[in-house]
């Protein structure tokens, strides 16, 4: 039996004494990162929404082998919150619908989740209406024949692997109606909380024939802005996810062919969510140290080149910085690439990589 076939079904009972550090633990830990966010000006503030959303978006389609470009969410986000940043790209309508739904879900955070607004997420996700080359019901729920039910499998053709099978199409729309009642109801013991069991349900209910998986994520995003009451993001619980995507596949298969003590899921999100917080400290460092180098660069010429390559160095640059990387990138001559790193040596803000090796290698100098 799956959890939804128990007869206390969907009345979860976990055991409070086990959870109730982990809250204490995570909602001072949510504080105090809000309190340090908030004391940054507003320039850093929207460049730590940006960085966390693009993360958010990102790492939820990972999560289900979906490969978005960085770029275009980033510009996609940027424009849709009117932020005015250097080295926005064209975006296409898959990438722009992700992003539409993340921003629907966090802006409007104490609106109520109804199936129209779903319906909505769901035809974002899929403009085309078909997953990969199969043609799919967008904007409602599934519709499944009782001898082709929705199935969770995994390995080879001829030796699937069931992980998990869904409720019958036929009792979708009671399901849903039930979860929306608890969703938008206002008694709830902790926010937290609300989240954890919002995931699990959504996702056990499987109203859609895809994108649950991303869906249940964004509500969870959703209900996280309600427990911190702003609508800007400043942590990724997907990117934590995406980490930890074998054991989250194997809580939810364990919960959901358990019975309705979820005790075991709630430490498992709650922990996750934990360890998001405490990475989302790397990106704030990261913001500030990016902040305090331009700052103390603003009285240096730079040209375009140059500031291109050091926002790269400063963000997420892959492998070592060489001259003919640089002027691959920035679509110039090695002998223009030799000067504009020279130049940058000789005002201390690169260095020559100690360790050498057949190429040269040059990394940031330390500032102030």
């Amino acid at each position: 039996m799956y959890i939804y076939e128990k007869p206390n079904w969907p009345n979860f009972i976990w055991n409070k004494e086990k959870i109730l550090s982990l809250l204490s633990t995570i909602s001072h830990r949510q504080g105090r990162l809000i309190g340090r966010m908030e004391s940054l000006g507003f320039d850093l503030q929207s460049e730590a929404v940006l960085d966390t959303l693009t993360l958010e978006i990102l790492k939820s389609n990972e999560i289900e082998g979906e490969l978005l470009d960085r770029d275009e969410v980033r510009s996609s986000i940027a424009r849709r919150l009117g932020m005015d940043i250097a080295g926005l790209v064209p975006s296409d309508r898959n990438v722009d619908g992700v992003v539409e739904v993340m921003l629907d879900a966090t802006r409007r955070f104490q609106e109520p989740l109804t199936n129209e607004r779903l319906f909505n997420w769901h035809s974002a996700l899929f403009p085309t209406s078909r997953s990969g080359m199969q043609k799919i019901v967008v904007g409602n729920w599934r519709k499944n024949p009782i001898d082709d039910p929705m199935q969770v499998v995994s390995g080879p053709m001829g030796k699937e692997r069931v992980h998990f099978q869904a409720p019958d199409s036929a009792v979708i729309n009671k399901e849903m109606k039930l979860f929306l009642i608890w969703f938008n109801a206002t008694v709830e013991a902790n926010p937290l909380l609300k989240a954890a069991i919002a995931h699990l349900w959504f996702v056990t209910i499987h109203p859609f024939d895809d994108g649950n998986g991303r869906l249940a994520r964004t509500i969870t995003d959703m209900l996280l802005a309600r427990a911190d009451s702003i609508s800007n993001r400043f942590y990724s619980m997907s990117a934590q996810i995406r980490i930890e995507r074998k054991s989250y596949y194997d809580i939810l298969e364990k919960t959901q062919r358990g019975s309705i003590d979820i005790t075991a899921w709630l430490i498992w999100f709650l922990e996750c969510l934990d360890r998001s917080l405490v990475a989302s400290e790397e990106v704030l460092s990261r913001i500030i140290f990016k902040a305090r180098f331009w700052d103390q660069l603003k009285v240096l010429e730079l040209n375009s080149r140059q500031r291109k390559m050091m926002n790269m160095l400063l963000d997420e640059f892959e492998g070592k910085l060489t001259s003919s990387k640089w002027a691959k990138i920035c679509n110039c001559s090695q002998d223009t690439a030799g000067r504009d790193i020279q130049e940058l040596i000789s005002k201390g803000v690169l260095k020559k990589e100690a360790l050498g090796g057949r190429s040269t290698s040059y990394l940031l100098s330390e500032i102030g």
